[in-house]
């Protein structure tokens, strides 16, 4: 009895995990960020490789060697369905260090995604694969597989000026990639949706002909703010 209360009680986590992604993806990574009070957004440099594809999970941190993958090969099975892998390769972009193989693999294992800061490869394939990818660009340039190159999974790590923790909650669309503290995910999805439906309304006041400085209460010339 005891295991199938476990069993149902991950299974409602995961339920309720996919019912956050879901929303958060409706809703978008600048309302995300600015409900949040402007804090988690990963470098602008940081952007979708894949057309189309909307990223939202758990994260899964991984560091390796410069112009090596291994770890990430390693990493693809440490993680678990739903979660999204968010790599730090030696701060060394010049290599392909994801693809087509890595990217099949993350499918059969359901992950939601991958966040690498560095370059990827097979850009032809990745989209068709269906797993979303976010990185800083292609690069056709391979990577070593060294066994004894310095790495770890879920360990705390930096990207830019924001601390990625495993387990953090991750979203990436279109307008970048944003993390969370897990515990703060309901809150700011909450005020995320008030959020969204007061812009509602601000764009059906424009449509009706109001003007932004009349909504946003901003001086229509600098002389008017003083």
């Amino acid at each position: 009895m005891t295991s199938e209360a476990t069993r149902t009680g991950r299974a409602g986590q995961a339920g309720r995990a996919a019912e956050r992604a879901k929303l958060a993806a409706t809703l978008g990574t600048a309302t995300l960020h600015e409900a949040a009070g402007k804090v988690g957004a990963l470098p602008a440099a940081i952007g979708p490789l894949t057309s189309g594809l909307v990223l939202a999970g758990r994260v899964v941190t991984v560091t390796g060697p410069p112009a090596d993958n291994l770890w990430l090969h390693r990493a693809v099975y440490a993680a678990g369905e739903g979660d999204v892998l968010v790599a730090v390769p030696g701060n060394h972009y010049e290599a392909g260090y994801w693809g087509e193989i890595l990217s099949s693999a993350a499918r059969a294992r359901g992950l939601a995604g991958v966040v690498i800061d560095g370059c990827v490869r097979d850009r032809d394939r990745l989209t068709e694969i269906g797993v979303p990818v976010f990185g800083r660009g292609f690069c056709m340039r391979g990577t070593s597989k060294h066994v004894d190159g310095a790495g770890a999974i879920n360990q705390p790590l930096i990207l830019g000026d924001v601390v990625v923790n495993p387990g953090d909650f991750i979203l990436g669309d279109g307008d970048g990639v944003l993390t969370l503290p897990f515990d703060r995910v309901d809150d700011v999805l909450e005020r995320s949706v008030a959020r969204q439906d007061h812009e509602v309304q601000v764009l059906k006041a424009l449509a009706a002909g109001a003007t932004t400085l009349e909504l946003y209460g901003l001086p229509p010339t600098p002389s008017a703010a003083r």
